[in-house]
């Protein structure tokens, strides 16, 4: 399955760094490399709401998988944005509902964020879930 793999090469990513510094730095780095988000998509349909940060999650549909396009205004919740993008983007909603890997957890991160940005990550991966149900009638 394609989304245990990715979270398990995000996992031995993780392993890697020996500081919670070395992994802000990376989760950065991730967020830079996320490619903007359309301008026409930074709608308030797809503001994301209760995060401390302003983010936007897009959802496209096509040929029965899911595909998100993200963004946010603040560095560390733009890489863990990311992080989100890169775990789902391209499964289909099966998939997306069958995903059973708390990725964050693993890596250590939700104990590191804050109550608002965990709860920030947990309304995003649930609008992921949602557009999973969603779409899960249409495979």
């Amino acid at each position: 399955m394609i989304f245990k793999q990715r979270a398990c090469e995000i996992i031995n990513d993780f392993e890697f760094f020996n500081s919670w510094e070395e992994k802000y730095e990376h989760i950065i780095s991730l967020g830079q490399e996320l490619p903007d988000l359309k301008k026409q998509l930074k709608t308030d349909r797809n503001l994301i709401r209760g995060c401390q940060s302003k983010v936007w999650l897009h959802c496209e549909y096509k040929n029965k998988k899911l595909y998100f396009h993200a963004d946010s205004d603040a560095l560390i919740t733009r890489g863990i944005v990311a992080l989100v993008v890169h775990l789902y983007s391209g499964l289909s909603a099966n998939d997306i509902l069958s995903a059973d890997i708390d990725v964050f957890s693993k890596i250590g991160l939700r104990g590191q964020l804050s109550m608002n940005r965990a709860n920030g990550l947990s309304v995003m991966l649930d609008m992921v879930k949602n557009y999973g149900l969603k779409y899960c009638f249409n495979e």
